[in-house]
C-alpha cells in the first residue's frame, strides 16, 4: 500500500512538473513575440533603403533580421534565405503574432522578394504585419489589403 501512494504522489509531482514547464515555455514565447513585435515597432517611420540596415535606412529583411536579434535569434539577411527558416505555416488561418509573412513583390510571381512580422490579429481578415515598405518606410499593413494579399506566398513560425 506505501508503495502504491508513493507511486502516485511521484506521478502527480511528474504532472505538475511538466505542466509548469508547459507553462514556462509559453510565457517565454510570448515574451519573445512581445519584444520581437516592440523592437520592430521602434523603427515605424525609418525610411526604406534597398541594402540598408540602419535608423536612417533600411530594407525589410533588415528589419526583421534586427527585430528577431532582439531575442538572440540569428535570421538570413535576404528574404528568400528568411522564408527558409523555422516551421512553415500551412494556413493563413493558422497564422500568430510574431510569425514571418512572405511576398512575391517583383515580377516574378513565386520568387520570394518581401518580408514582414505579424503584430496582431484583429478579425480573420484584419491581420497586420509590419514591413520596411519602398514607399512608405516601416509601416504596419493589413495582410489582406489588394496589393498583398495577392502577392502572399508564405509564412513561417521562428519563435516555437
Amino acid at each position: 500500500m506505501k508503495h502504491k501512494i508513493t507511486q502516485i504522489y511521484f506521478f502527480l509531482l511528474l504532472v505538475i512538473l511538466a505542466t509548469g514547464c508547459a507553462s514556462s515555455r509559453k510565457s517565454k514565447i510570448k515574451d519573445q513575440v512581445s519584444t520581437v513585435i516592440r523592437t520592430a515597432r521602434s523603427y515605424t517611420g525609418t525610411p526604406y533603403k534597398f541594402g540598408g540596415t540602419s535608423r536612417a535606412g533600411m530594407d525589410c529583411s533588415a528589419l526583421t533580421g534586427h527585430a528577431y536579434e532582439a531575442v538572440n535569434i540569428s535570421l538570413p539577411r535576404t528574404a528568400d534565405a528568411q522564408a527558409l527558416k523555422g516551421e512553415k505555416i500551412k494556413k493563413i488561418a493558422e497564422l500568430q503574432p510574431g510569425d514571418l509573412v512572405f511576398f512575391a513583390t517583383g515580377k516574378r510571381k513565386r520568387q520570394i522578394t518581401h518580408v514582414g512580422i505579424v503584430t496582431e490579429i484583429k478579425a480573420k481578415d484584419n491581420v497586420k504585419f509590419i514591413h520596411a515598405s519602398t514607399s512608405l518606410g516601416v509601416v504596419e499593413t493589413n495582410l489582406y489589403s489588394d496589393y498583398f494579399f495577392k502577392r502572399f506566398r508564405g509564412a513561417r513560425r521562428v519563435i516555437k
